[in-house]
């Protein structure tokens, strides 16, 4: 089992950065790939970005390349979610997720352990 905690979401103003962190414990994370996703009111939860258990591999999607970079730290099983230039549009509930996958997926079927969300706030 793996737990998931996500942390370092809120209110800020577009053209702002933010850094996400997701905590992980319990069966060995560190083979796990990880990734984020994001789901705004009233829409299904969208791939963000994601990391291969080596840290070797990432994956984006189109509207934040450029923008994000995901990161994690395996000494201190944690991933992390850099965001920068951020926009209304990036208004949204952040999940973190841990997958047992070489190639990091960008479904969330890909996923089997997920946190509960931090909210993110982009204000024009």
């Amino acid at each position: 089992q793996v737990q998931l905690v996500e942390s370092g979401g809120g209110l800020v103003q577009a053209g702002d950065s933010l850094r996400l962190s997701c905590a992980a414990s319990g069966h060995t994370v560190n083979r796990y790939a990880m990734g984020w996703f994001r789901q705004a009111p009233g829409e299904d939860r969208h791939f963000v970005a994601a990391v291969s258990f080596t840290g070797g591999t990432t994956r984006y999607t189109a509207s934040v390349r450029g923008r994000f970079t995901i990161s994690r730290d395996n000494a201190k099983n944690t991933v992390y979610l850099e965001m920068s230039s951020l926009e209304p549009e990036d208004t949204a509930v952040y999940y973190c997720a841990a997958g047992d996958s070489v190639v990091p997926g960008t479904e969330t079927y890909s996923y089997d352990y997920w946190g509960q969300g931090t909210q993110v706030t982009v204000s024009s």
